[in-house]
């Protein structure tokens, strides 16, 4: 890794999803030959509104449809990207709701898929009180986390 000042940004958009159990959803992907464990969403295209971005993202990753989509939090700290030479990532959350019905596979165990290949994803409900903030992959999800404990 270069120790140079980044030059670029890296813009992230994830969803928060809370069910009537008071349970988070988030996902377990295999990506970049790396296992993750992350709330669910991904990068912003140019030219796309951080709210388009969440709802492309979900359809594209779980041909889901979401409403009530409002603000949560947005970094507001410097995070140098892991992957990406110098760029600086932000990262945006958004609370939301699934519309019914959910058209996608629920699991109750991380990374429930058959092998680690790059873009293998599953999906599980956590109740917020046993939320583990460790189990978070990046750092800004982990804050995040912490801030959902909070509330």
């Amino acid at each position: 890794m270069s120790t140079k000042t980044p030059k670029h940004f890296n813009i992230r958009v994830y969803g928060i999803f809370i069910n009537e159990k008071d349970e988070i959803l988030i996902t377990d992907e295999f990506q970049l030959d790396t296992k993750m464990t992350k709330f669910p969403g991904g990068g912003l295209k140019f030219g796309e509104g951080t709210i388009d971005c969440l709802v492309r993202e979900m359809r594209e990753e779980c041909q889901q449809e979401i409403e009530e989509i409002k603000h949560f939090y947005t970094t507001d700290f410097y995070q140098k990207a892991l992957y990406y030479e110098n760029h600086q990532l932000i990262s945006i959350y958004y609370t939301a709701k699934l519309k019914e019905p959910v058209n996608f596979k629920l699991s109750n165990q991380p990374f429930d898929f058959q092998e680690l290949k790059n873009g293998n994803q599953s999906f599980r409900w956590v109740k917020r009180e046993e939320l583990n903030v460790n189990e978070f992959t990046f750092p800004i999800d982990k804050h995040v986390a912490n801030l959902l404990k909070i509330k």
